[in-house]
């Protein structure tokens, strides 16, 4: 062991634990955690939204060129994913995934935590996905910027949504008004 027996813990996974992370100092920090992941992911609907509006609303510039492309349920199923993953992720007792307040089913927390590394998956393949839809279909096919636009929309939507989740766990994990704690 690199540890000192003092300070091993066999409860520990890694060697190195992760550093106790406190944000700020402030009165209302929870509530303004909570506004932000709000905002992030109002943010993330209103991008692919406007890009699904706008396409489906697309006119060709000239009466004899047919639209190249538009939104499609292709399009749709990565934030479809992510959102799902969102979803799962804030669903979860933050205390069953810690091990915390005597829960005497040791499976509990097993599972707590497996719904929680499944709904990271989901949120991260719904951002794979997103990134493969802008390449494959927007970027090879030689499309002109304003069609790009569209995958550049929907990739954003997906770290919005990553983003949203990981701001609402860091607020709703605080134990007291006065502290973040960025632990898992």
């Amino acid at each position: 062991m690199s540890l000192p027996r003092a300070d091993y813990d066999p409860r520990r996974v890694c060697v190195n634990p992760c550093p106790n992370l406190t944000l700020g100092v402030g009165r209302n920090k929870r509530t303004a955690g909570v506004y932000l992941a709000g905002a992030l992911f109002a943010i993330a609907v209103w991008t692919f939204l406007d890009a699904a509006i706008l396409s489906a609303h697309a006119k060709p510039a000239h009466d004899t060129e047919p639209v190249l492309v538009h939104v499609t349920f292709v399009d749709w199923v990565p934030g479809i994913c992510s959102l799902l993953g969102m979803l799962v992720v804030n669903l979860i007792d933050k205390d069953r995934v810690r091990g915390e307040d005597g829960f005497g089913d040791s499976k509990a927390v097993w599972r707590a935590r497996l719904f929680l590394f499944i709904s990271f998956a989901l949120m991260a393949g719904g951002l794979a996905g997103s990134v493969c839809v802008l390449i494959l279909k927007y970027i090879l096919n030689d499309y002109p910027e304003m069609y790009k636009y569209y995958g550049y929309c929907n990739v954003s939507q997906n770290i919005g949504f990553m983003l949203s989740a990981v701001v609402l766990w860091i607020s709703q994990s605080s134990s007291g008004e006065y502290e973040y704690n960025l632990t898992i």
